[in-house]
């Protein structure tokens, strides 16, 4: 498989996908709860991605809920061969809309399920187990949780499975158990956290799955970004997408948007070519504050 897009392909298991993929959060509504405001502007963004062709799609029933599954479904169905949807369980969604884990056995068969038949699937081509919550990873086994979605594997309905919102050590807990084909975590320019993790999986031939490319950046870390792009005449979204991508050859890229302009814009930006000097200076943000 070859492809246009900026960073080649990559394989998930026996999967191959591009490295620049489309996460549909963002096509719910304001929260990532209930409906879009421009439905038909959803469904046109979703065709866009596959149009550009873009074989990696992240999703969840807990989006909307329900809603991206949806919208995936009604654009995008019957999918391309070449189409792969990776999607997360352990969260559903309260009144609120907060985020309170469900990973109990039963939690997680349901979530299954629910993710099979919102999106029209017999199987689902990737399972993420989410963990933690809202303030990010949490240390704890995930023996358990981990353990009902190899269950699931084993039954015919998941091909591979993930872990997101990690630490290190459930990372390791989930490869000894079953085997992982990424890791999808909190990762960008300023928060570097997960730099030997990274390398320990690309060494191993297992995705990491950033979310977040401009997520907690602090003023001064967002100046310095804006400075290097006004440098490049480019854009702090760009410059970020296009250093994560050189970052390493694992990294998949999963940015959201509900605009087929900004995912034009997404698509560009992230081939811009950054010298090693950029990069240098790129490597000094996480150390500001």
């Amino acid at each position: 498989m070859s492809t246009s897009l900026p960073g080649g392909t990559w394989t998930l298991g026996d999967l191959t996908v591009t490295r620049f993929g489309y996460g549909a959060m963002q096509l719910a509504g304001p929260g990532v709860m209930g409906p879009p405001a421009d439905r038909e502007g959803a469904l046109a963004v979703l065709r866009e991605a596959v149009g550009h062709g873009i074989t990696h799609i992240d999703t969840s029933d807990a989006y909307g809920p329900r809603i991206t599954n949806e919208l995936i479904r009604e654009a995008l169905h019957p999918y391309p061969e070449s189409l792969h949807i990776a999607t997360k369980v352990g969260a559903t969604r309260d009144e609120q809309g907060g985020w309170p884990p469900a990973r109990r056995p039963e939690d997680l068969r349901r979530q299954v399920h629910d993710n099979l038949k919102s999106l029209g699937l017999h199987v689902l081509d990737l399972v993420n187990l989410r963990l933690g919550d809202a303030e990010g990873p949490q240390p704890g086994s995930l023996a358990e949780a981990y353990g009902t979605l190899v269950e699931l594997q084993q039954e015919g309905l998941i091909r591979h499975l993930g872990v997101s919102n990690a630490t290190e050590e459930q990372v390791a807990e989930a490869q000894g158990i079953a085997p992982i084909v990424c890791v999808q975590n909190l990762y960008n320019l300023a928060h570097r956290h997960d730099d030997k993790l990274i390398d320990r999986l690309a060494a191993e031939g297992i995705a990491y799955v950033p979310f977040f490319p401009l997520g907690g950046f602090t003023p001064l870390q967002s100046s310095a970004l804006s400075a290097v792009a006004a440098r490049l005449e480019s854009t702090p979204m760009s410059v970020a997408l296009a250093w994560l991508l050189q970052r390493s050859p694992n990294i998949l890229l999963i940015p959201g948007t509900s605009s087929v302009t900004h995912l034009r814009e997404n698509i560009t930006g992230a081939a811009l070519s950054l010298s090693p000097e950029d990069l240098a200076e790129l490597d000094t943000i996480a150390g500001q504050r």
